[in-house]
């Protein structure tokens, strides 16, 4: 198999995926739109992944690659037909380019929280063995305020309606992250914008208390990462 890989920031990259994909022999084509490569043609590729990052949908001005970032979605999903996955603001970027809406949160929804399928998630087959909750890492401060035309909704919490959705039969989204390994929370407290969100919301010092939450969780989200990934592949 063959997966076109979008990142915005190359420290949010698939994370403990690509430890599932090398074993399995998947080809992985990484884009780091942040500096500036060059979408290729999505002919040929089983899978369009689009990860994390700090930017937000609406900064086209800022980050002028969103445009052709959306237009390649768009093509995957809709003229293509691609499964796809997008984790957090590859989250966004799936209910943005397709006709939702993305706005920020109150305040950003950081830390080790639960979530909870909804009943159409707990129907769907790329959710299927996952308890009806659970714990995941959280780490943003937009959300999908609007689903776009045809979203299920998915995976829920209180602080945010919709932490994961599927679009048409092939189209699935995130906002939490399935992808962490132990290196994680150090990488990503370096990052100033994700900095700030974790001390506003959880204080100071809080990067440390973070790190620890998230290596006594990290066996249950390799669990979880690895019957999404088999669940994910069974789609193709």
């Amino acid at each position: 198999m063959r997966f076109l890989v979008f990142q915005h920031i190359n420290i949010e990259h698939p994370g403990v995926f690509r430890e599932f994909m090398a074993k399995d022999g998947v080809e992985c084509t990484t884009v780091e739109l942040d500096e500036g490569e060059t979408i290729p043609s999505l002919d040929g590729y089983d899978a369009l992944w689009v990860m994390g990052g700090p930017q937000n949908v609406w900064q086209e001005v800022e980050y002028p690659w969103l445009r052709k970032e959306k237009a390649a979605i768009r093509d995957a999903i809709v003229k293509r037909e691609m499964p796809f996955l997008g984790l957090c603001l590859g989250h966004q970027l799936l209910a943005d380019t397709l006709g939702g809406e993305v706005g920020l949160m109150t305040s950003p929804e950081v830390g080790i929280l639960e979530v909870e399928l909804t009943p159409s998630g707990q129907a769907d087959p790329v959710l299927a063995g996952f308890a009806p909750v659970g714990p995941c890492l959280q780490w943003h401060e937009a959300e999908v305020t609007r689903t776009p035309p045809g979203a299920e909704v998915l995976v829920s919490s209180p602080i945010c309606a919709v932490q994961a959705m599927r679009v048409g039969e092939r189209a699935y989204s995130f906002q939490y992250h399935l992808e962490p390994t132990k290196d994680t929370v150090p990488q990503w407290g370096c990052v100033p914008s994700y900095e700030k969100a974790l001390e506003e919301t959880l204080g100071k010092g809080a990067l440390a208390r973070l790190e620890t939450e998230m290596n006594d969780n990290l066996p249950t989200f390799r669990t979880n990462a690895k019957r999404l990934y088999d669940n994910f592949k069974t789609l193709i």
